[in-house]
């Protein structure tokens, strides 16, 4: 993993995240914005599978919708930001091509 990963994640997903399943995960799905998106949809599933408002009248009320809205707009916004490890455009990639081999005289 190139050195200015770590950091952006941290940037994207905070620095309690722990760095070994960060690790673990950019090891697996090969970028970091991968792994910013998963991480953001299963905190995502996380909130979606509590109740997002609880109430005890006159003693405390818990909201976790704003904390939704925003796992949903940062989501939403993960294809507009710069990865460190996304290829610069215009850079020349590598290009697979493939072709039969044949034999230059035929069998008889």
């Amino acid at each position: 993993m190139d050195p200015r990963v770590m950091p952006w994640l941290w940037a994207q997903l905070g620095v309690t995240t722990d760095e070994a399943d960060l690790t673990r995960r950019y090891a697996r799905l090969g970028t970091a914005r991968a792994v910013v998106g998963e991480v953001l949809a299963e905190r995502r599933a996380k909130l979606l599978a509590e109740p997002l408002r609880l109430t005890v009248d006159g003693v405390v009320t818990l909201d976790q919708s704003n904390n939704l809205a925003g796992l949903e707009r940062q989501l939403a916004t993960l294809e507009d930001l710069v990865a460190p490890d996304d290829p610069i455009s215009g850079e020349p990639g590598v290009d697979l091509v493939t072709a039969p081999i044949v034999h230059a005289h035929r069998a008889r």
